[in-house]
């Protein structure tokens, strides 16, 4: 541990814990990262700028490098992290009782998450439905992006009230958010090599431009204190 005042403090016993242990296994919930070991798992999140890279375990550490995994192959996995938002927590128990995942809601690939599941949600909930999206103990992994892309395939204002929705738009909506997902990302891979990931936008940070299923202006608005971009022609 180079530096542990991350999100959630290191602490100074994590390495005891885990050393020596095998990963056995690694995993994902929502956008933890879930390693896990002969005895317990470690929960890694990224944070807002947080990435993990493969390097050698005698490469020199650069500005930002927090902690390494060190890996018998003589290789580490190195967490850089310039905000500090990341975080690397340790349980010994099962991953999904964890405080941190015990009440998130549905991978939007599980089965849990169908057009029935969002007709429970959404019945008594007066909040608008992008807002409803980003709501990780309803659904994970919709993050703003993601959210305004999916509304815009579903033809669904941002702004409308989710308990308003019928179960043949929940439908719509849940195909929409299963077939989107986060259009454009910078990113580094595990080398640290730096990558460039890009999928057509079709309303997000368009505002002002014609959209391109009508021609009509992409409008904006701020929801929740985020931009939200929505066609007011397409998406009722």
């Amino acid at each position: 541990m180079y530096e542990p005042r991350l999100r959630y403090p290191l602490p100074r016993d994590l390495p005891r814990k885990v050393a020596g242990q095998r990963i056995v296994r690694v995993g994902r919930r929502a956008k933890y990262l879930l390693l896990g070991l002969e005895s317990g798992t470690l929960l890694l999140h990224l944070g807002m700028s947080g990435n993990l890279r493969v390097v050698p375990a005698a490469t020199p550490r650069v500005p930002h490098d927090h902690f390494d995994l060190v890996l018998d192959s003589g290789r580490a996995l190195r967490f850089n992290d310039p905000r500090r938002f990341g975080s690397l927590v340790y349980t010994s128990g099962e991953a999904g009782a964890h405080p941190l995942l015990e009440r998130l809601g549905p991978e939007p690939f599980s089965k849990a998450f169908d057009a029935d599941y969002l007709y429970r949600i959404t019945r008594r909930r007066r909040v608008a439905i992008k807002q409803l999206l980003m709501n990780s103990q309803l659904v994970v992994g919709v993050g703003n992006i993601y959210a305004s892309e999916a509304l815009f395939r579903a033809r669904l204002r941002p702004g409308r009230a989710a308990r308003s929705l019928t179960r043949a738009v929940r439908a719509v909506l849940r195909q929409a958010i299963r077939s989107g997902g986060t259009t454009l990302r910078d990113y580094l891979g595990a080398d640290g090599a730096p990558g460039y990931f890009r999928q057509r936008l079709y309303v997000y940070e368009r505002r002002g431009k014609p959209c391109r299923r009508c021609g009509s202006p992409v409008r904006a608005m701020t929801q929740g204190q985020r931009s939200t971009y929505y066609c007011p022609t397409c998406q009722k």
